[in-house]
Parts: C-alpha cells; structure tokens; sequence
C-alpha cells in the first residue's frame, strides 16, 4: 500500500493478478514519485477509493519501480488514468482531474 495515497500500490509482478483478474472495474493510475500533477492527484484518489470502494477498485502503478507494466500498457506519461474491466482496458485519460470531473468521467464504464 502506498502511504502517500492510501490506494493500494500494484508491480510487474502482480499487476496480471490484481487488475486483469479483477471481478471489479480498477482504475489504475500510472504515478512516479517526481510527478507533481500526480501528487495533487493522490487525495482525489484516496477519496473515490472509499466512496466508490464497492464498486471500482483503486489502485497506483510506480512507472520508475515497475517499468515493464507501463512499458506494456503505452503508458507515455503520468498521470495516466486507465480503466480495466474484464481484464481489457475500456477508458484512459491522462493528467490531473478534480473528484467531480473524475466521477463523469467514469459513469459511463463503472
């Protein structure tokens, strides 16, 4: 689990398990440490993780610690936001949002 956040942090190594076998959609965000937009988004994220907890899982992806994930899903920058459902991507977004923006964002795949 990521302190800074308090959304559950996700690697190479069980990213397949925690997302693609999801029985949630999750979003995931593509993060790093140096990513100021990213830091701005942790809060939003910690909240939509709890208000939204039973129905959309939350979680973060490092780009620096887990590279070969970012590398694998195109991931170009961060924040990358990307929505999975049923293993598949079905929504990507990329920068900062606000909660409400998010949550607009999201109706049409939660």
């Amino acid at each position: 689990m990521s302190v800074a956040s308090g959304v559950d942090e996700v690697t190479d190594a069980d990213f397949a398990a925690e997302v693609i076998g999801s029985e949630l959609p999750v979003l995931v965000e593509f993060t790093a440490d140096w990513c100021g937009p990213c830091r701005q988004m942790a809060p939003v994220l910690k909240d939509l993780a709890v208000s939204e907890g039973d129905r959309l899982k939350v979680v973060q992806v490092d780009v620096d610690r887990n590279p070969a994930t970012a590398l694998a899903h195109g991931v170009l920058s961060a924040p990358t936001l990307v929505v999975y459902r049923a293993g598949e991507p079905v929504k990507s977004m990329v920068g900062a949002r606000s909660k409400r923006r998010l949550l607009e964002e999201l109706t049409d795949v939660l």
